[in-house]
């Protein structure tokens, strides 16, 4: 039976409202031909993944697991590739066990993948040497080359999305099948360009700690403990392109709502979170598990209309907010957030993007992050939340399988001048994976010392 909140609302009811970072294509009717193409295609998740994640996140907003959320920051269609998409899973595997061994809960394991081809930008328009071109928007809208014809907002590139987020969930779903994820074999995630990394000896002794109560619990068992095991992966991506997004929303009988079935949790970013706008409007009629990015230019009054309009039942696992507000602005501004949403009694699970807020760009004009400050916001959300009596039931990272060198700082100290080595990202900086692997393990430290302190 249909939701009575939504019997007013259709995929396309955004249409009637104000949509800010949407594509202008000249061509409409051709629009128009892929949308309906792509609609006709088979799902790219399936409603009873969309309906266990949103169980599991509600898990999370009481403190029962926790959530590690990370990819790219834009995918590109070339990296579409089978050693590519293997890195990024051995990323947030290796992660989640680093998290699942030190904090003793269970993780769940969100990639921002398979679909995360479209980016807001902070100006329509780019300028290099006297020429002016729209703004690079993913490879879901237009090409990173500098060119007029590269930079035209192309309808068939939305049926490239599909094509390839299906080939990277496709190949995803057999690596995990296939027993890739097997707590036996955490070999399997090794990246060969870090096997000298001073992080590997720690990594180790926790690998080998798993491996022996792995072997111990078996022991007294006498079957596999991975006999039947296998591992969740949810995708999820900004749900920004509008049309691509209504294309693939589907209306499930057996339940009698609505999934946008392109990715199991898409989020609304801060660009695009006007509660009068096109992007909440089309939010609030899907059944999928939604977020919304919460930064700076937001007040109270604003995230409490956002609960009210995305999460009307007051639903654990409905909403996310994952607030992204910089170093040096996460105490002042977080907590009359946490306290308004507390006062109202609002089901809310909170993460923390400690990526955005850092952005910077050096002297050469190069964009950038800096590890002590991802760093120094993520310690303070989790203090921050603790004296609140609230609960920061997940983290938001964007990180890369590549060697790369896009921020600064970490085990390795990087530089400024160490930036133009390795920088290949089109859009904002990644973390490295040593990077990425080092803030797995400063959080686990963080809860140990607080283990220790409470004893």
């Amino acid at each position: 039976m249909e939701d009575k909140l939504t019997l007013d609302w259709r995929p396309h009811s955004w249409q009637s409202r104000n949509a800010g970072q949407q594509p202008l294509y000249s061509d409409m009717q051709a629009v128009d031909r892929v949308l309906a193409e792509i609609h006709q295609r088979p799902p790219l998740v399936t409603w009873g993944e969309v309906d266990r994640l949103r169980t599991q996140l509600a898990d999370a907003s009481r403190g029962e697991c926790f959530v590690i959320q990370g990819g790219d920051c834009a995918e590109s269609f070339d990296d579409c590739t089978a050693e590519a998409i293997a890195n990024k899973l051995k990323i947030l595997l290796q992660m989640s066990l680093v998290l699942v061994h030190g904090m003793k809960t269970r993780v769940i394991r969100v990639g921002r993948l398979a679909g995360q081809y479209a980016k807001p930008r902070s100006a329509e328009f780019e300028t290099r040497n006297g020429v002016t071109l729209p703004s690079y928007r993913g490879d879901l809208i237009n090409r990173s080359g500098f060119s007029t014809e590269e930079r035209a907002a192309d309808p068939l590139l939305m049926l490239r999305g599909y094509e390839h987020a299906a080939l990277t969930l496709n190949y995803l779903r057999a690596l995990i099948d296939g027993g890739f994820a097997d707590l036996h074999h955490p070999e399997y995630w090794d990246l060969d360009f870090v096997r000298n990394s001073p992080l590997e000896a720690e990594y180790r002794r926790i690998v080998d700690s798993i491996l022996n109560s792995l072997s111990f619990m078996e022991t007294i068992s006498t079957r596999p403990i991975s006999e039947g095991y296998r591992i969740d992966l949810f995708t999820s991506h900004e749900g920004l392109h509008l049309l691509y997004e209504q294309a693939q929303t589907n209306h499930v009988a057996e339940t009698g709502r609505w999934y946008n079935l392109a990715t199991h949790f898409p989020w609304i970013g801060m660009r695009t979170a006007d509660v009068n706008g096109a992007h909440v409007e089309y939010f609030r009629g899907i059944s999928n598990p939604v977020a919304v990015k919460v930064g700076p230019g937001m007040d109270t009054e604003h995230l409490l209309q956002l609960c009210r309009i995305l999460n009307p039942h007051n639903e654990a696992g409905r909403l996310t907010f994952i607030h992204r507000f910089g170093a040096s602005q996460i105490n002042e501004r977080l907590p009359a957030m946490v306290e308004a949403v507390q006062r109202n009694g609002r089901q809310v699970l909170w993460m923390c993007d400690p990526m955005h807020g850092n952005t910077e760009t050096t002297a050469s004009g190069i964009k950038t992050r800096r590890f002590e400050n991802i760093l120094a916001e993520l310690e303070a959300a989790f203090a921050l939340h603790a004296q609140a009596g609230s609960i920061l039931g997940g983290v938001h990272f964007e990180f890369t399988g590549d060697d790369v060198t896009e921020c600064t700082g970490g085990i390795r100290g990087l530089t400024d001048t160490d930036l133009e080595r390795a920088y290949k990202s089109q859009v904002d900086p990644r973390l490295n994976y040593e990077q990425a692997l080092e803030m797995a393990m400063r959080i686990v430290a963080r809860k140990a010392r607080k283990r220790s302190a409470v004893s």
